[in-house]
Order: structure tokens, then C-alpha cells, then sequence
């Protein structure tokens, strides 16, 4: 049972759910507390988000996953809910150099790395994880509690993750 859900680009979460990306960059929404990140969970759900994202930010081959993320949308005013994730490692990385050498294992363009990395002050968190797909989708009503550029959404109700099955690259 999960109740914690991390704010992220559906196409972000597509990638992830297709076993094609194995790692979360993050560098922190405005609305965070401080205006700073902070890797506070080691198991969440995926909220797929539609207001940030677009597609000049992803690379070339990742667009179908766009495009299948605009699909799955859920009707106005729902969250749906499919896959989890468990942290395996969080890092702090410092330097731009490193940040670009992580290009294989995520869907960003190096533009986006580069804009991200240098937000306010420069670095990203880097959270290695593995992706579990919940046994079914579930839906939720986006409540207003839910809005803002936060990545830690408290839901009302705890997910059940019984059943979920790991997914594999």
C-alpha cells in the first residue's frame, strides 16, 4: 500500500514503465518546501503530469512514448495511477560533465539535463530505481491539495501494491 505519489513528465513515466529508462532526475518544483528537493521516499507512485512537458525536451526516439503517454491520459480532473517505484540509490551529482554522462538511461534531450542542472544553483539528484506495474490501474480525483510545481503528493487513500510485477529492460 502506497499513499506517496512523485510528480513527474508522463513521458517520463512511460519511459520508466517501459523499462527503457532506469533513473528519475530531479532538481526540485518552485512549490517544494524551501524551493528544495529532497529524496524523503524510497517507494512511490508514479503521477504522471502533462502541464511541464513537451516534446522538444525528449529525444527523437522516445516520442512514440509521448505520444502513448498523450493517449493513456485520464479524463479531466482524474490522476491514474499504473506503475511504482522502489529507490535503489540517490545521488547528488555536482558537475554538468556527469550529469550528461547519465544520456543513456533517461528520455530528457541534453538541453533539458543542462536547463535542470543549472535552475537556481547547479546540480540534480539522480534516484536509480526499479519499476513495478501495479496488478491494475487505479484511478484517482485530482484534488486542488494535488496542484503546484511539488513533487510529494499525500494521496487521500493508500494504493494497494499487491501484486505489482517488476518490470524489466
Amino acid at each position: 500500500m502506497l499513499k506517496i505519489a512523485f510528480k513527474e513528465w508522463a513521458v517520463i513515466c512511460e519511459a520508466l514503465a517501459a523499462g527503457r529508462q532506469s533513473l528519475i532526475l530531479r532538481k526540485g518544483g518552485i512549490a517544494e518546501e524551501g524551493g528544495v528537493f529532497r529524496p524523503e521516499h524510497s517507494e512511490f507512485l508514479l503521477y504522471p503530469t502533462y502541464f511541464h512537458e513537451h516534446r522538444a525536451g525528449v529525444k527523437a526516439e522516445f516520442l512514440p512514448l509521448f505520444d502513448a503517454a498523450d493517449a493513456a491520459k485520464p479524463p479531466a480532473g482524474a490522476v491514474r495511477f499504473t506503475h511504482f517505484v522502489r529507490v535503489e540509490s540517490v545521488a547528488h551529482v555536482t558537475d554538468l560533465e556527469s550529469a550528461l554522462a547519465l544520456d543513456s538511461r533517461h528520455a530528457w534531450t541534453p538541453d533539458v539535463v543542462k536547463q535542470r542542472f543549472n535552475y537556481r544553483t547547479p546540480g540534480l539528484f539522480v534516484l536509480h530505481v526499479r519499476v513495478f506495474r501495479l496488478a491494475r490501474p487505479v484511478e484517482v480525483v485530482e484534488r486542488s491539495e494535488y496542484a503546484g510545481c511539488k513533487t510529494w503528493v499525500t494521496l487521500d487513500a493508500a494504493i494497494d501494491t499487491a501484486g505489482a510485477e517488476e518490470v524489466r529492460p
